[in-house]
């Protein structure tokens, strides 16, 4: 772990953030990979920084967050989780969503100068994946992971997000069958996992979903899984 959590000032008050290495043991799949490739080597570079927020009042140990960190870390991937303001302040009622977007902005030219040269995968769960979506072309994003989109308010289909993942960049949308917010259709562009059974927590199928996310950044060389 990179000097674990930390403090980063943005426009609407701090941000936490905490970054993980690939062979720094944060998860068990982590611990395997850093003993097959022997604990005094060398490690080499991350194939690419891949960083996630939150649902709304949610915080980065939801369930499917931990499952997809421990994942890409183990295929050689750098994570960052982003803890927006409003939850560092103790607060449950999101941030207005351009709050939202300013904050993830200032947090993202952070770690875009630290990890310069990497390609950058953004995402999150839930409000965590809109904000990604929305800002991914201002922070300079590679491609985009979607977990939980939650594609309209529970009961009002009419209300679509689709349009927000829209964005040009290749992007990974992972929902379940069972999600209230609904299911996205592939687009081009869009690729989108159904974890059959699961509903808008995606708790029963986390590791499905880590594995579809290494598989998806495998395929565009964001990965290098065992």
């Amino acid at each position: 772990m990179r000097g674990g959590p930390r403090s980063v000032e943005t426009g609407r008050g701090p941000a936490r953030i905490e970054v993980t290495l690939p062979g720094d043991g944060a998860g068990a799949a982590d611990d395997r990979a850093q003993r097959r490739s022997g604990a005094g080597a060398r490690r080499p570079a991350p194939a690419a920084l891949l960083v996630l927020g939150h649902g709304a009042g949610g915080d980065v140990d939801a369930p499917d967050l931990v499952a997809t960190r421990d994942a890409a870390l183990a295929a050689g991937v750098a994570v960052a989780l982003v803890t927006q303001p409003y939850r560092v302040a103790g607060r449950r009622a999101p941030a207005p969503a351009g709050h939202l977007d300013e904050a993830w902005r200032d947090v993202l030219a952070v770690l875009t100068a630290e990890f310069a040269g990497l390609p950058l995968i953004v995402g999150g769960r839930s409000s965590g994946a809109r904000v990604a979506c929305r800002t991914a072309g201002d922070v300079g994003a590679s491609g985009i992971v979607a977990l939980a989109f939650p594609l309209h308010p529970p009961g009002k289909p009419d209300r679509s997000r689709a349009g927000e993942l829209l964005t040009g960049l290749p992007t990974l949308v992972v929902n379940g069958d069972r999600d209230p917010f609904g299911v996205p259709e592939a687009t081009a562009g869009v690729e989108v996992v159904v974890l059959p059974g699961q509903r808008h927590d995606l708790r029963g199928g986390r590791e499905d979903a880590g594995r579809a996310v290494v598989t998806w950044l495998a395929a565009r060389g964001w990965a290098r899984p065992e």
